[in-house]
């Protein structure tokens, strides 16, 4: 078998056999393709696409060849929840603990963030104390007595991908479709869960700009899940503008916080019953989604999220004080407002600019290994279709100097429109794939 032959099949759009991908994999990983054929195949797989056979495929291989997480020690049905990235998204904060918090097990692997999306594992570590570096044993074990448990990614998991996405971020091929789900849906399933719920954003603060990409990603990654044996339903959600408020690590820490006790933005708590309500059904425990929603705000109403919440920061050395004081989460020394340039309706944010612009406070990164800082952001005050006057505060922006802070309120500035017409709200759950 010979590589230059698999480009040429795939560049005529032809599939490749099970033996293909074998081949093609187990040359990734023992570095005997060179790079200029694998980049040519990426750009094959660009044009031509995938079937899901194809697809299932891949993702299954490149979990294989490397560290595979084995939950079965854990008791009950463990269903993992995936977001494609956005802005001020900090679901699995909420989420994860009212899960648990309804009896099913949470053992989860997330990443950091890159780019204008936050990561759950910098949020977390915004937390004074809070470990994401468990070894399998350890986390398992708490699991088992606290009933969830997050850490960052080990770094054996899916090795073929670390290297497949290295070069396809320097062939202008990171937006293939059949990529994306393979990347994701390998680590997926490499990590050891029943099932997934996969939370696809769609909209200008999101990767997939348009339903059509975000559903043709969504029905390719819930085959590959249930190709491979495991339990998937993919949810679309907006990101046409930041999901809650706060945008920036120990600020998204708070405003889960919040969700937890029943204050939090309705979108974020929306969102988070949504998803979470998926994961109970894939569990088995409820059959009607509408239902188990029922079931998950009556842990927010009751307290018992937050409970969970609290021993699990506890559980991973992390200060617990912050539940009942959330004051105790690094706070950046400079707060400053920024104020409506004009009087009218709210029509649209430019989410990704704003990821961005909390992304030079410091929130973010640009370069895998840039530093964070846990306690600057941006908090966004008014929503799509909200009235303002001119001169009234519709962001807040939490920087280290004066000179940083009106740099971002000057970036906010343009990344807000006001017109005098009210935009149509569109809902934040656009559909379901099952």
């Amino acid at each position: 078998m010979r590589m230059v032959d698999l480009i040429g099949r795939k560049r005529d759009g032809l599939e490749h056999s099970p033996e293909e991908i074998d081949f093609i994999v187990e040359g990734i990983v023992n570095q005997t393709i060179p790079d200029y054929q694998l980049a040519a195949w990426c750009m094959a797989v660009y044009f031509q696409g995938m079937t899901p056979r194809e697809a299932r495929d891949l993702a299954v291989k490149m979990a294989a060849c490397g560290e595979q997480v084995d939950l079965s020690s854990i008791p009950g049905i463990k269903i993992d929840k995936h977001s494609t990235g956005g802005v001020g998204d900090k679901t699995s904060l909420v989420v994860a603990p009212l899960v648990a918090a309804a009896g099913i097990p949470v053992c989860k692997m997330s990443g950091r963030g890159l780019g204008h999306t936050g990561g759950t594992i910098d949020k977390l570590e915004s937390i004074p104390g809070f470990r994401t570096e468990l070894a399998l044993p350890e986390l398992f074990a708490q699991v088992k007595t606290v009933g969830i448990g997050l850490v960052g990614q080990t770094g054996n998991l899916v090795p073929a991908d670390k290297q497949l996405y290295a070069l396809r971020d320097v062939t202008g091929t990171v937006a293939s479709i059949p990529l994306i789900a393979t990347s994701i849906m390998s680590k997926k399933l490499a990590g050891g869960a029943d099932g997934f719920v996969l939370d696809v954003k769609v909209g200008n603060g999101a990767f997939l700009k348009t339903k059509e990409e975000a559903e043709k990603l969504g029905e390719l990654m819930v085959a590959i899940g249930k190709n491979a044996g495991r339990k998937t339903v993919a949810v679309l959600s907006a990101m046409d503008q930041p999901l809650g408020q706060a945008i920036g690590n120990a600020l998204e820490v708070k405003e889960a916080i919040a969700t937890l006790r029943g204050e939090g933005p309705p979108d974020l708590e929306e969102l988070s019953l949504v998803l979470g309500a998926q994961m109970l059904v894939l569990a088995g425990q409820e059959t009607d989604a509408v239902q188990a929603q029922v079931k998950l705000k009556a842990l927010i109403n009751g307290g018992e999220g937050l409970r969970v919440f609290r021993r699990w920061v506890e559980a991973q050395g992390g200060d617990a004080r912050v539940v009942d004081d959330p004051d105790l989460l690094p706070t950046a020394p400079v707060v400053v407002k920024v104020k409506s340039p004009a009087r009218g309706y709210l029509t649209a944010w430019e989410t990704e600019a704003l990821g961005l612009t909390s992304m030079r406070l410091g929130a973010g990164r640009a370069r895998k290994g840039d530093p964070i800082d846990h306690g600057v952001g941006l908090v966004i005050e008014k929503k799509i279709g909200d009235w303002v006057e001119a001169g009234e505060d519709i962001a807040k922006v939490y920087a280290n100097s004066e000179a940083e802070a009106a740099a971002a309120v000057a970036e906010v500035l343009t990344e807000v429109k006001i017109g005098t017409v009210r935009p149509p709200v569109s809902p934040l759950v656009i559909g379901y794939i099952i």
